[in-house]
């Protein structure tokens, strides 16, 4: 009771264990024999775990002391980076106020040259469009002196038929024109070309040589003897040869008185009968004309071949041959046609009525209507300026991060 009333007053757990305890001893003595090796190879593997403990220990303090030293190593490379970092910062933001400053400077310069650049625009625009009127004004001058040519040329075609002067006047107006062409003539080219290749094809009449062999014969008509002078000079010439033989024939001083008194009355009958004349004109004798008579023939012969050359000029056929015949029929009836130098004024006027001078002539309407083409044509428009590119305005360079601040870690 006593031994029990321990175990009724101690907990279940001490009760157990004092039950162990008690059972100990037997086992410790069944089992003594053995537990000497296990004991050995316990302790084996104690020292083992310990060294290896050790070691873990050691490897955990040298790798603790290795990162240490890195940390130390790379807070020093964050400091000198930081370091780095700062002082090129600051070096970035000296640049940068440099280059603002720049910028603004640039900006300043290049308003000034874009104020320049309008201003050159707005003389250029007056330039173009001043170009432009001298351009359009000097193929205005063109055109009208190449329309004075063409109407110097149909003057020279309508007024007084010369060919040449109106080919002349055409050639120089298109060489006028190949001197300024640049393709805006092409028509008025082709029809000058045109008209001129009509000149070329025609008749030419040599009208200043004509007209020169007109003024030959009008400088030998006050030199051609009339008909009747040839035989009143023959008539004179008799005279004298029978003066001579009266006063051969009178020897005595009367009959030279007489002679003398006879002679002078002859004279003076003859003088009187020369006063009045009576002729005939519709007979085929030597007509005799008074010296008023013999004035107002040579001046209408005169007359005749001036109207001749007159018609010449103007291309007027009918006048000329007509006029040219009659002052050879008066040259025939009226003048000694036994003289050498009117035979050669009939000969001269024959040749001259053989010539025909009536052609018909162009009248250079195609020139004419190239020019009224070239003269209402409209005008050109002004060349638009070319536009002026827009100069970019550099932006201002962008602050890296950290150009203000500290920079980014």
């Amino acid at each position: 009771m006593n031994d029990e009333t321990p175990a009724l007053t101690q907990p279940p757990g001490a009760a157990q264990a004092s039950r162990k305890d008690d059972d100990m001893p037997e086992r410790s003595t069944g089992n003594a024999a053995p537990s000497a090796p296990t004991r050995q190879t316990m302790a084996w593997w104690a020292l083992l775990v310990a060294l290896l403990a050790c070691c873990a220990a050691a490897w955990a303090a040298w790798q603790a002391r290795d990162t240490h030293e890195q940390a130390v190593q790379l807070r020093e490379t964050l400091a000198s980076r930081l370091a780095e970092g700062e002082s090129v910062a600051t070096e970035a933001r000296g640049i940068v106020r440099q280059q603002q400053e720049t910028i603004a400077s640039m900006q300043g310069k290049l308003g000034a040259l874009e104020a320049k650049v309008e201003a050159t625009e707005g003389q250029a625009s007056a330039l173009e469009a001043m170009y432009q009127e001298f351009s359009r004004s000097r193929e205005d001058s063109v055109v009208a002196e190449v329309e004075q040519a063409v109407a110097l040329a149909a003057q020279q075609l309508q007024l007084a038929g010369n060919l040449e002067a109106a080919l002349i006047a055409l050639q120089q107006a298109d060489a006028r024109l190949a001197a300024h062409d640049r393709g805006q003539y092409a028509s008025l080219r082709r029809a000058l070309a045109r008209d001129i290749e009509t000149l070329k094809l025609q008749p030419v009449i040599d009208v200043p040589g004509l007209g020169l062999r007109l003024e030959r014969l009008l400088e030998r008509a006050d030199a051609m003897p009339l008909a009747f002078e040839g035989q009143l000079s023959a008539t004179v010439a008799e005279t004298p040869a029978a003066k001579a033989q009266a006063d051969a024939t009178t020897d005595a001083w009367t009959t030279k008185v007489l002679g003398y008194a006879r002679e002078l009355i002859g004279d003076v009958w003859h003088e009187v009968r020369g006063l009045v004349r009576m002729e005939r004109l519709d007979q085929d004798d030597p007509v005799l004309l008074a010296p008023a008579q013999n004035t107002f023939l040579r001046e209408n012969l005169k007359i005749r071949l001036l109207t001749a050359r007159l018609a010449l000029l103007a291309r007027d056929g009918r006048t000329y041959s007509a006029d040219l015949a009659q002052a050879r029929v008066w040259i025939e009836r009226f003048f000694d046609r036994r003289d050498e130098r009117v035979q050669m004024a009939l000969q001269e006027l024959r040749e001259l009525e053989s010539v025909s001078i009536r052609t018909e002539l162009p009248t250079l309407t195609e020139s004419f209507a190239a020019l009224r083409t070239m003269q209402v044509r409209p005008e050109r428009p002004l060349q638009p300026a070319i536009p002026r590119a827009e100069p970019s305005v550099p932006a201002t360079e962008q602050v890296p991060a950290g150009a203000n601040g500290a920079p980014a870690r």
